[in-house]
Formats: structure tokens, sequence, C-alpha cells
């Protein structure tokens, strides 16, 4: 069995006291899709915070293809290889779709300010291949006919999809999609059930997904982890979770 993309080994997080995160470890093998579930507070975007370096853990490891990542500097992690959607939308509400979605490619781009300035044949090659790859992007979302349209114009649910291109577009292996699902309609859930499963599929890349949407979360993870204030209760296939009494008593407050 091939190692983890991503190795999380007894990460805790404590905030003036409070323990946020306590000792979580689990792993996300390559190409998995893998939901990240809990009540409120239970420690779900925390973790998110740490993997994006936003937050830096008081005790723990988290190792990425191998590799340390809380040596890594908050601005380094796209590069690294590594995107993230987040709940609410932080897009340029006044550019267009098609430029939301390449100011996500910047982790990307080799030029600099002499080469930029001179024009290099590199430089022209290289906006060429952005420009290829944003396309390939906005067709895979379903977003051509709105790509010229600024994206404070469009339904949210739309916007949501925009984001997603921007997490895209710096070619992640990993992607950490937060509450992606929130305010969208059923319909609208259902498409972006299928979209998940199509971006693995076709861009080759692993899915860490944090979701309230149960039902979205069940039929689309490979694997689910469910924390509770802070603490891991289980860690399973989508089967598995959904009995587990520990996470029917956090969900429920009754034992199975």
């Amino acid at each position: 069995m091939s190692d983890p993309l991503l190795r999380i080994r007894d990460v805790s997080v404590r905030f003036a006291g409070i323990v946020a995160l306590d000792g979580v470890s689990f792993d996300v093998g390559r190409g998995e899709i893998c939901g990240l579930i809990g009540p409120n507070g239970a420690g779900k975007t925390t973790l998110f915070n740490c993997l994006s370096r936003l937050y830096a853990p008081a005790g723990g490891e988290i190792a990425f293809e191998g590799r340390p990542l809380l040596a890594v500097p908050a601005h380094r992690i796209a590069a690294l290889g590594i995107g993230r959607t987040f709940q609410n939308l932080a897009l340029f509400r006044t550019m267009s779709v098609r430029s939301n979605v390449m100011v996500g490619a910047h982790a990307h781009i080799q030029a600099n300010f002499f080469s930029d300035a001179l024009r290099l044949p590199s430089v022209r090659r290289e906006e060429a291949e952005l420009a290829r790859w944003v396309d390939a992007l906005i067709d895979l979302l379903d977003l051509r006919a709105v790509a010229g349209e600024p994206v404070d114009t469009l339904p949210f649910g739309t916007k949501k999809r925009v984001e997603l291109g921007r997490a895209l577009a710096s070619r992640p292996k990993l992607l950490l999609l937060d509450e992606p699902a929130g305010g969208l309609n059923h319909d609208e859930v259902e498409q972006l059930r299928t979209l998940i499963v199509r971006i693995r599929d076709e861009l080759r890349l692993t899915v860490l997904l944090v979701e309230h949407h149960m039902n979205l979360v069940m039929r689309v993870s490979d694997k689910v982890v469910a924390l509770d204030f802070g603490r891991k209760i289980a860690d399973g296939t989508p089967d598995e979770v959904r009995n587990d009494p520990d996470v029917v008593r956090a969900y429920l407050g009754t034992a199975a």
C-alpha cells in the first residue's frame, strides 16, 4: 500500500485555554475523497486552518507527500500543491468569472518582473498555457456562458463554482473543500456531488471535504472522519461511521 498523501498525527490546537483539537490523527490516501464531519464546534475548520497554515498547532505533526507541512510558510502552501475553498466566498466581485479563476493560478507562474517587462518568449508560452488551463476549468465547471460576466451579478450557486475554479487553477494535488454545499438547493447539491467525483477522476487529485450536509458526505466520500469537541470519534467507510454509536450520540444526543 502506498504512503498516504496527507498524514495527520496527534494534532492539538488551543485558544486561550480552550481545546479546539485534541490529539487528532488520520490519513488521507492518494485519489481519495475524505469527508470530515462533526457538530458545530467540533474542530473541522480549525483543522483546515492548520492545513492551510493559518493556525499553528500546539502539538502534533502534519505531513504532505511525506514532507513536514508545519515548516512551510502559509504563502507557499498553494505552490506545494494544496488548494482550498472557504465557507464565506472571497471572490473579486467586480472582476469577471475568468479573471477570478485566473487569479488562482498565480502560485505556478514562473515569470519575474524583468522577463515580464521584456515579453520574453517564455512569458508568452506561459501565458498561453495558463489561458488554456483556465479555459479547460471554465468548461469543466460549466461556466462558459458567464465567463465574461462580473461575479457579483451571478447566482450564489454559480459563485460557488467560480471559487472552486479558482482553487483548482493552482493545479492542487489536495483540494480542501470547506462547506461547499452551504446555501445550495437540493438540485445544486446533487450536481455538486457529481462534480466533486468528476474533478477527482479527471484531474487526478485528492479531496478533503468539510461538510454539514450529511447526505452529500456519505454519498461522495470513500472515507469519513468524525470529530466531536476536538477529538476524533470515528474513522472508516461511510457505512461504518454512519452507524458508529459515538457518531449517533454526537449528533442526536443518544446511543445507537
